[in-house]
């Protein structure tokens, strides 16, 4: 949700009825304000009475996007959080001697 929105906070008053794991947030993104209802990859937009299932139906309805823009803007951030790991993990390789030294 969070890469989605502009602003985005959970609703801390938000008591589930049916399922302990839903959660309740308000975002705003390019396209307006929203009210979404989660649960796991389930959501619900309490406004526009419409839901969905997935990260590709929650990008489509918040973004305003085709199914083919929804998954090449999602593709494009994984690379780009897959890229930023691979930086943040070559950063803290070990120097010096290799294992072999040892023996």
């Amino acid at each position: 949700m969070a890469r989605l929105a502009t602003q985005i906070k959970p609703d801390p008053t938000f008591v589930p009825v049916k399922d302990a794991g839903s959660r309740r947030w308000h975002a705003l993104t390019t396209q307006g304000d929203f009210e979404i209802l989660t649960t796991g990859p389930k959501w619900y937009d309490t406004r526009a009475r419409k839901g969905g299932g997935g990260a590709i139906d929650l990008t489509m309805h918040v973004l305003g996007l085709s199914f083919v823009d929804a998954v090449k803007y999602l593709t494009e951030y994984a690379e780009q959080a897959t890229s930023s790991r691979a930086a943040q993990i070559g950063q803290h390789r070990p120097t010096g001697p290799g294992p072999e030294a040892c023996t």
